[in-house]
């Protein structure tokens, strides 16, 4: 054969082991859409558990909603004390010191920013959550994130309407505004070819870096390779990990499901490396969780007897439920009706996002 045969026959076999390639690693994955997402089955290689220092002091008796809220030091909690007629407050400060006497309102690492607070919540407040559900919160009154015109927190929670936010699933994340937030159509899916190379070409945005360890961290939580997201499946969710539940869909998982999804956050501190524990950068072991609350919380209907006795979740419904239009939201949840001019994903003058998802540093000052 001759060598100019020889080359182009090399080459050609190359171009087509390149294009199969292509083909199979982005080629859909199965046809199946739903996945086993219904327990928590992590297993920790940690010897001991923390202690129980998380209690909410008088919420066994309360009758009214609880707000969690997961803040550092740095942040003004005064902004919450106007809450108390409504809510019954549950403070947890993940940067405070260690009070060995106490038993209330204490995390046990600051980890995974407001998730260990969440957790914490539900782990030593699994049996006494008021009949009303819970809000969970960050700790900051002014945020970026938060969808008001002004961005303030302690508004949105005065209006906040728990019965009708909850009338549909149990859940609702907190944000209408689909900004942010994997709700577009045009929002890559998680385990796709494109986003898994943007983690690898980009690893300082952590956006990426989380989407693409997302469908590995799902198998990993679950204890099953078929919880794993395909290539072409995306969770559609709301950003920033704030939300309202119920308490019966709280109690759809056990304790121990939320104590070993804690502990998979805290196992990923190196001092107890577990197999698929979470990344030790916060950023991304957050990012990954906030994925999750909605999984885990909205309550779907089960069509059949196969379908409840397999225990999956119906991924296209899963995010018809996380992301309704942003006009059925804001009345829904805001009192905000009769909104005109609106598209799937935002309302005209309803919240818009501030350059390069910051607030001016006078804001507090100039809006308190």
């Amino acid at each position: 054969m001759r060598r100019r045969t020889r080359r182009a026959l090399l080459q050609l076999i190359a171009f087509g082991s390149v294009l199969f390639l292509v083909i199979f690693l982005t080629r859909p994955s199965s046809n199946t859409k739903t996945f086993p997402w219904t327990k928590i089955r992590y297993q920790t290689t940690a010897t001991t558990l923390p202690e129980a220092r998380g209690i909410c002091p008088g919420l066994s008796k309360s009758l009214k909603p609880a707000l969690v809220v997961s803040r550092v030091s740095s942040d003004d909690s005064k902004w919450l004390d106007k809450l108390s007629k409504k809510y019954h407050l549950c403070v947890y400060t993940a940067d405070a010191p260690v009070d060995t006497i106490s038993k209330n309102l204490q995390v046990p690492a600051n980890r995974g920013h407001e998730a260990m607070g969440y957790l914490t919540f539900l782990i030593d407040n699994y049996d006494h959550i008021p009949a009303p559900g819970a809000v969970f919160v960050h700790g900051s009154r002014w945020a970026w994130h938060n969808d008001a015109p002004d961005y303030d927190n302690a508004a949105l929670l005065v209006d906040l309407n728990i019965p009708s936010a909850l009338e549909i699933s149990g859940y609702h994340n907190l944000r209408c505004d689909w900004s942010i937030s994997t709700c577009p159509a045009t929002a890559k899916p998680q385990g796709s070819l494109e986003m898994t190379m943007q983690a690898v070409l980009v690893p300082y945005d952590e956006r990426s870096v989380s989407d693409a360890m997302l469908p590995r961290a799902l198998a990993v939580l679950f204890n099953d390779i078929e919880a794993k997201l395909g290539r072409s499946d995306a969770v559609r969710s709301q950003c920033c990990a704030q939300f309202v539940v119920a308490r019966e869909n709280i109690w759809q998982h056990s304790r121990e499901e939320y104590v070993a999804l804690r502990q998979w956050l805290l196992d990923g501190t190196g001092k107890v490396q577990g197999s698929g524990a979470a990344p030790a950068d916060d950023r991304i072991a957050g990012r990954i969780l906030s994925y999750v609350w909605h999984i885990l919380f909205i309550k779907q209907e089960v069509s059949d007897a196969h379908s409840l006795s397999s225990g999956v979740v119906d991924l296209v419904r899963l995010n018809e439920l996380a992301c309704p239009s942003a006009k059925d939201c804001y009345c829904r949840l805001y009192g905000r009706c009769d909104l005109e001019g609106c598209k799937p994903g935002n309302c005209p003058g309803q919240y818009r996002l501030p350059k390069d998802l910051l607030l001016p540093r006078d804001w507090a000052a100039t809006h308190s």
